[in-house]
């Protein structure tokens, strides 16, 4: 747009229009960064990564020792996908992955409008202390941003979706490399390389591209199950888990990172690290991802039985938070958080502990060990501090 000088000139200067954002169903625009947002599926973890997963990322899940709540989020990041439509792409050495889509939980559409304010309004009238009702709780329903439009869906677990409405999802599913596979190289292990080019395949086919036109714009989610596992060794490397493992799987976030930085597609990975020997490898799988979560569970371990935390599940613990679109890194409010599986839902909470509202032997025995003693003026102890 050309612009008048003050002696009545016309200026060479014009205004530069913004790219325009194509509408993707499913998703929002972040209202800090710009960045495109898609729910992961569970909304209280939509709120501790910042009310959402960016869209060219890949957010790596490590795996509790039993792999049953990693393998739950997969299932909600697939149930969102298909509740939005997207195109789904699961990958897995370990199970089949058919029987995994088999299992995602169906979306409560009574949660919407109406239904969800008046399950708030049930749960307003819980009587609670007095100093603590003024905290701020992690959000664990479907939240929606300042223009209002609504991020993520609700889920039953007792209930899956139907065979037709799975069937006329758009999934595609990845057990191993078939005859005419070409893999890509730099890999020992040549499974890597064989499912990093079904990926790049499947983005080139399916135009999921930023820089391509279809008619309509969609995000592929894709999905990879216990990426490293003893089952993904290939007889032919001729070397141990952890060293190929250490070379390999970084070199796949890496290059998978690389290809969903330019494409509209977001990746849900998770990695048994309890599995590794080597530390170093976990280290190496959260520098080459975006954002990194650790699960924790209670099961088989002393916490299980500890009334501390009978109300929980597990620890999720932030192991990163990569800045996107953004100079800085973003911060949950609070990294003390726990989760719990419901019948019917999963939820991640603060971790509140119970207060120690008396005074205990073990307690006084814990001052007095500690060093803990108290000053006063009266004390018959001899001190610096007696005058």
């Amino acid at each position: 747009m050309a612009s008048l000088t003050s002696e009545g000139n016309i200026t060479s200067f014009q205004k530069k229009g913004r790219n325009r954002i194509p509408y993707i169903q499913g998703t929002r625009q972040s209202v800090q960064n710009a960045q495109i947002l898609a729910s992961s599926g569970v909304p209280s973890l939509d709120h501790v990564l910042g009310n959402g997963l960016p869209v060219g990322t890949i957010l790596l899940i490590e795996e509790d020792v039993f792999g049953t709540f990693a393998k739950l989020m997969l299932k909600y990041f697939l149930a969102e996908g298909a509740a939005c439509d997207h195109p789904l792409f699961l990958a897995s050495r370990d199970i089949v992955p058919k029987s995994l889509m088999k299992d995602l939980p169906l979306p409560i559409k009574s949660d919407s409008g109406s239904g969800s304010s008046q399950g708030a309004k049930v749960e307003d009238p819980m009587t609670i202390a007095w100093r603590y009702q003024n905290m701020r709780q992690v959000q664990s329903a479907p939240g929606s941003s300042n223009s209002g439009t609504q991020l993520g869906h609700n889920f039953d677990l007792t209930q899956t979706i139907s065979p037709e409405d799975l069937d006329s999802c758009d999934f595609t599913l990845w057990s191993g490399p078939e005859e005419n596979d070409l893999p890509v190289g730099g890999f020992i292990n040549p499974d890597y390389g064989f499912l990093l080019s079904r990926i790049q395949k499947h983005l080139l086919d399916g135009q999921f591209g930023v820089q391509d036109e279809p008619s309509k714009h969609s995000i592929l989610r894709l999905a990879i199950h216990s990426l490293g596992s003893p089952l993904w060794v290939n007889s032919s490397c001729g070397q141990s888990l952890d060293a190929t493992i250490k070379k390999d799987l970084p070199r796949f976030l890496l290059c998978l990172r690389s290809l969903l930085r330019e494409s509209y597609a977001l990746a849900m990975v998770t990695v048994p690290c309890h599995l590794f020997q080597d530390p170093a490898i976990q280290r190496l799988c959260e520098y080459q991802s975006d954002m990194a979560l650790k699960f924790e569970s209670f099961a088989g371990s002393s916490y299980e039985t500890n009334p501390v935390f009978k109300e929980y599940h597990g620890l999720l613990h932030v192991r990163k938070l990569g800045p996107i679109n953004t100079l800085a890194t973003p911060v949950p409010e609070s990294l003390d958080l726990a989760f719990k599986l419901r019948r019917r839902k999963f939820v991640i909470e603060k971790l509140h502990l119970p207060p120690e509202l008396q005074e205990s032997a073990q307690r006084e025995q814990d001052d007095i060990l500690s060093g803990n003693k108290s000053f006063s003026c009266s004390s018959n102890q001899s001190s610096k501090l007696d005058f």
